[in-house]
């Protein structure tokens, strides 16, 4: 019997405030934008891209685009989508 092989999607797995706080910053460590905006856009998915996409103000396929792997959300984006997801950008020192 062949082993069958599934895709995985993260988006499936971020299910509490929690589990999303915890993914978006193991994105951030990494310190690659294209990661991030990947990591939010699963995040986004897991919440529903049609109302991230409203809240946030923004056409859900361009939400789509900008959210990529391959995105490169302006500031604005990446604001209203913070927003949209009850989340908010902070800085703070990295550690040494």
């Amino acid at each position: 019997m062949a082993l069958k092989l599934y895709p995985f999607d993260p988006a499936e797995h971020l299910q509490t405030e929690e589990d999303i706080l915890h993914y978006l910053e193991a994105a951030m460590e990494g310190n690659d934008p294209k990661h991030i905006a990947g990591a939010l856009g699963d995040v986004a998915r897991s919440k529903g891209m049609s109302e991230v996409a409203r809240k946030a103000k923004v056409g859900r396929q361009a939400l789509y685009n900008a959210l990529s792997e391959n995105g490169n959300p302006t500031l604005e984006t990446l604001v209203g989508v913070l927003n949209a997801l009850g989340l908010q950008l902070t800085v703070q020192r990295r550690a040494a």
